[in-house]
């Protein structure tokens, strides 16, 4: 299938694969691409009552619990690394009993998704044993009756071959996965540049997978070294070109991090009428990403774009602004 008959507008694929209720996993890390032109599309369309599932997450995570559209979280962490030391709308929502949450660590939700992306049930694992994550359950009763929702956290049995104890972690198959990239070619072939996280377990295990890219490049460039690339276009079932797609997250090889930006939401996001305020200027106050970069404006994205070579921006100021 040419890509033709994938590409979409962003508010149409958001229209076409979420609904209420799904269980939707995002991709990147921390500051590092987080779909964030998707997340502002599924804020504005009011999608709620999500499950979501993230491996370590930033602003898109914290963006959609503090905008209500999250019922249920399962993840390793909720922070913007040194920008947001924990995600502030996550943080004031599990304290208030807003939304549920169960905490597994990094490497156990890469196993998770692992297991899902290979059709199994649950992955054996070692990794955690003796801590809480182990001793503490998160989800309600009531959680557990969705039938997409494992019966327990996890499980620790006698390994059969050695007597030893191991951890059973139950497979996350989400209905749909959104992933930013940086390339996708013309035929659908994903390419990741940098670290790729969990995003390759992430989308081989999700029912459907959105794509949403920094730019469409043509199939015979991709494949002159296919050792780079990500994931196969029958994968895909929907492609979005929109260009810095993660900001005000980087996206390696493309632009930075804008911290100018994340320092600003987190002082906001740190109250709740800071937080109403962000959410009505930069979501829901504007009607598309386009119209949401031209409020960003030419210059500070020009301040973030990635050195040549480096793939990030050499010398970029990270301090919080005086």
């Amino acid at each position: 299938m040419k890509l033709d008959d994938k590409l979409l507008p962003l508010d149409e694929a958001v229209k076409r694969y979420l609904f209420d209720g799904a269980h939707i996993a995002l991709g990147g890390f921390t500051a590092s691409r987080n779909p964030m032109a998707a997340v502002y599309e599924i804020i504005r369309q009011r999608v709620r009552n999500l499950h979501l599932y993230v491996h370590s997450h930033g602003q898109g995570t914290d963006l959609l619990i503090g905008a209500g559209c999250v019922k249920r979280v399962e993840l390793a962490y909720g922070a913007l690394g040194r920008y947001a030391p924990t995600c502030p709308r996550f943080r004031r929502a599990v304290e208030r009993g807003e939304v549920e949450w169960e905490d597994y660590s990094n490497y156990q939700m890469v196993l998770r998704f692992l297991a899902g992306a290979l059709n199994v049930p649950f992955m054996p694992a070692k990794t955690g044993l003796g801590t809480d994550i182990v001793a503490k359950e998160g989800f309600s009763e009531q959680a557990r009756r969705d039938p997409k929702v494992a019966r327990r956290k996890l499980a620790v049995m006698e390994d059969p071959f050695t007597g030893e104890k191991v951890i059973l972690l139950p497979a996350i198959k989400p209905d749909v996965a959104i992933i930013h990239v940086q390339y996708v070619g013309s035929e659908g072939t994903v390419r990741i540049k940098g670290l790729r996280f969990a995003d390759v377990e992430m989308a081989k295990a999700a029912k459907h997978l959105i794509i949403t890219c920094e730019e469409i490049a043509p199939e015979e460039e991709l494949r002159r070294e296919p050792e780079l690339n990500s994931l196969p276009g029958f994968l895909v079932d929907a492609v979005v070109k929109v260009p810095f797609g993660a900001h005000p997250t980087a996206c390696y090889g493309f632009y930075d991090v804008d911290a100018k930006h994340l320092y600003m939401y987190y002082d906001l996001a740190s109250s709740d009428e800071g937080f109403r305020r962000y959410l009505e200027e930069w979501v829901l106050g504007v009607s598309s990403h386009e119209e949401y970069l031209r409020k960003v404006g030419e210059e500070r994205l020009k301040e973030v774009a990635a050195t040549p070579t480096y793939g990030f921006k050499l010398g970029l100021d990270r301090r919080r602004p005086k």
